[in-house]
């Protein structure tokens, strides 16, 4: 990692966002930057019983932002189980709930209370961002609407998309990626997709044993990368390296190119010589 920050000029502090940031068994992406210092992490999450744990894995790296990001209006937070993941902005669907093996349990509800929502743009805790990742339960479409000041900065998103909505009034993975696509985004890669049991049927008495049926996908979206003429120097770079931590090498020499197109590396055609020959050392990892 160190190496390609040098190579590709990356002399500046980089800025990670994660809202809805306490994940369920899951590793962030961007936790080897944040880890190593490279990365500030921006942490909104307005559950209380997760922050704890996020002050802990990334100390003075992260700032926890105690606010629940959407619109800027009161909305009703419907609490599921901690351990569920479930906890929402939405209400949960009966009718999907019941569809899937398990989830009527995982999206019981146990309070429900009034709460104030801030759109993305109006935080002031946060400098800029550089790449968000989001998995908020449903609120994903309505976080973006109210944050183009913010994602315009931003080079790559990693957002939970739904192929069926578990709760009430959810924007599907269509309506995500079609936002998206009008907003200079373009999808690159699932980093994850999750398919799950349907009720009553299971697989070895196990619910979390699939057949065949799509629930969700985690997906990276970067800017557009054949509009590489309105990316500003800082972006090109970090797309560049975020394709490293995406195992994309194509994406990365695609950027390093069009980056010599318009800025120029300091020592130009010996700089790419140079990162070429450091990501084939590392080609067979991917």
């Amino acid at each position: 990692m160190k190496n390609f920050l040098n190579l590709l000029e990356i002399d500046f502090k980089i800025f990670v966002g994660d809202i809805g940031a306490a994940a369920i068994a899951e590793e962030p992406i961007y936790k080897d930057l944040v880890n190593l210092g490279y990365a500030h992490l921006y942490a909104f999450d307005g559950d209380k019983r997760q922050q704890e744990n996020i002050k802990k894995q990334y100390n003075k790296n992260a700032t926890i932002i105690d606010k629940f990001i959407l619109n800027g209006k009161d909305c009703t937070v419907y609490i599921c189980n901690e351990e569920s993941g479930m906890t929402s902005l939405l209400k949960p669907s009966k009718k999907y709930l019941e569809f899937f093996n398990g989830f009527s349990e995982f999206g019981k509800v146990i309070e429900t209370k009034t709460i104030s929502t801030h759109s993305l743009d109006s935080v002031k805790e946060i400098e800029r961002l550089d790449f968000l990742k989001m998995d908020i339960q449903g609120s994903e479409l309505e976080v973006l609407k109210n944050g183009k000041k913010v994602i315009n900065d931003i080079v790559a998103m990693q957002l939970e998309t739904p192929f069926v909505t578990l709760y009430e009034k959810q924007p599907t993975f269509g309506d995500i990626d079609t936002w998206m696509r009008k907003n200079g985004f373009l999808p690159h890669t699932f980093t994850d997709i999750k398919k799950w049991s349907i009720h009553p049927l299971t697989k070895d008495d196990n619910i979390r044993k699939p057949f065949n049926q799509l629930l969700e996908a985690d997906i990276i979206y970067i800017k557009d990368p054949t509009n590489f003429r309105n990316l500003s120097a800082r972006q090109l770079k970090l797309l560049a390296l975020f394709a490293i931590i995406f195992k994309s090498p194509d994406l990365l020499v695609n950027c390093v190119l069009n980056y010599e197109k318009i800025y120029k590396f300091k020592e130009s055609e010996k700089k790419i010589e140079k990162i070429l020959k450091e990501l084939n050392t590392i080609l067979h990892k991917f």
